[in-house]
């Protein structure tokens, strides 16, 4: 029985379980780090006007005959040395009176002022918080540490999650801005990944665009939340051949070949017949990603990787056809589906932002993953809805080279002050 593993199937790599010792390295007389003669990399120096403090040293005298020096080096070196300074919390007292009126004796109490917070803390300390927990996956009882250690800042687990609820309603009109958006964009990339929820199984989507990405978390993997994430039909897909993915148009879809080389690396590890066919889709797979590597270096230009991709094309979908009556069940099954669909291989050779794979949408997943091994996932429909917005606000950010704490310290304050929230959009944007 063909063993599963993350080389023939859509497994993790993770779960292929302990393999066999490396063979040592032989010694190459080497020492560590660096070798004579490789290129020389030093850190910049901070732009002058990020320059806090400047210490002017002279030499006060000649090392050779030591006699006096004195006047000024019209282009010194130049030595930066980067510090934080200690880092306090700012507290502020506000003081509301209460006062009798004269005339009818109520009391009335002063209330706090616009833009106040009415928790103990305010929109950097919630901020720093949620980019804790949401972008660096500290744990809640951690963070609590990081910020006592930091910063000189009391704080309870409980007001870790108060401070994770209230910075997700902050995010939310930028979220549902960032997804409306998504939708639109003509290419986009879609995957999903296991989450847990209450406990439960759960799922997290994702959907990529060139500079925006926005993940869900949902209790069911179905059409419907592929609809849900990814609405009407608008542009190009790339994803793997998940059913729920399928209601998407055939001539709009790039089935992920990074996929398909797994699948046709299970065949060649079954009987003859489906090895040999294995085997041949395998080679045309690689010199399909031969060529396309050629253009992405700008070795070969789209006209005649086109010209190139039409032989390559005719020997899969007759491989393919050849596969389809083989006796294997997932052999056969396999090649049928291919053919079924088989535009959907091929859209990236006739659109020129469409890619072969769906490694955008592999690697947006990535994070997620490694916070749910450390967390376990959420306990709550208020936490999955934090995961979502936090995420999306990291990745988004990240893609338009854009600070996420300063984008999330502008979103709660835009809360407190009852303005419009910071956009997660482009500000250069696409239909």
């Amino acid at each position: 029985m063909l063993r599963r593993s993350s080389k023939n199937s859509s497994k993790p790599p993770s779960s292929d379980g302990p393999k066999k010792t490396k063979r040592p390295h032989l010694p190459t007389g080497k020492k560590p780090g660096g070798q004579p003669g490789h290129p020389k990399h030093e850190r910049p120096l901070a732009p002058p006007d990020k320059v806090n403090e400047r210490v002017v040293v002279k030499p006060p005298s000649c090392e050779r005959c030591a006699r006096a020096l004195s006047g000024n080096d019209a282009a010194p070196r130049l030595h930066h040395v980067w510090e934080i300074p200690p880092v306090v919390p700012h507290v502020t007292e506000y003081r509301l009176h209460a006062l009798a009126c004269r005339g009818c004796g109520h009391v009335t109490r002063a209330a706090l002022p616009e833009g106040v917070p009415r928790r103990w803390f305010g929109p950097r300390v919630e901020a720093i918080t949620a980019l804790a927990t949401g972008v660096y996956r500290v744990s809640k009882r951690t963070t609590v540490e990081l910020l006592r250690d930091l910063f000189g800042l009391p704080m309870s687990v409980g007001a870790v999650i108060d401070s994770q609820h209230v910075m997700s309603r902050a995010l939310e009109a930028p979220f549902e801005e960032a997804h409306a958006y998504a939708k639109r964009q003509p290419v986009k990339h879609a995957d999903e990944t296991g989450w847990w929820q209450k406990n439960g199984r759960a799922w997290l989507w994702t959907v990529v665009t060139p500079l925006v990405t926005v993940f869900l978390v949902r209790a069911k993997r179905s059409s419907e939340v592929a609809r849900e994430l990814l609405g009407k039909v608008t542009g190009v897909l790339v994803a793997d051949r998940y059913k729920a993915y399928l209601y998407w148009p055939v001539d709009a879809y790039q089935f992920c070949w990074a996929h398909l080389v797994r699948d046709f690396v299970a065949m060649t590890e079954r009987e003859a017949a489906s090895r040999g066919v294995g085997e041949a889709l395998l080679d045309e797979a690689r010199t399909m990603f031969d060529l396309w590597h050629r253009v992405c270096e700008g070795r070969l230009t789209r006209f005649f990787f086109q010209i190139h991709m039409g032989p390559v094309r005719r020997r899969v979908e007759a491989l393919l056809v050849e596969g389809a009556a083989l006796t294997h069940p997932k052999s056969a099954g396999l090649c049928r589906s291919l053919l079924e669909r088989a535009p959907a291989l091929w859209t990236f050779v006739a659109i020129e932002s469409v890619e072969p794979t769906n490694n955008s949408g592999e690697r947006s997943v990535r994070h997620a993953v490694l916070w749910r091994k450390g967390s376990f996932g959420t306990q709550s429909e208020k936490g999955s809805r934090f995961v979502e917005r936090i995420l999306t606000t990291l990745m988004t950010c990240r893609q338009q080279d854009r600070n996420v704490l300063d984008f999330l310290v502008a979103a709660r304050n835009a809360a407190l002050n009852g303005t419009p929230a910071p956009s997660l959009v482009p500000r250069t944007r696409s239909p």
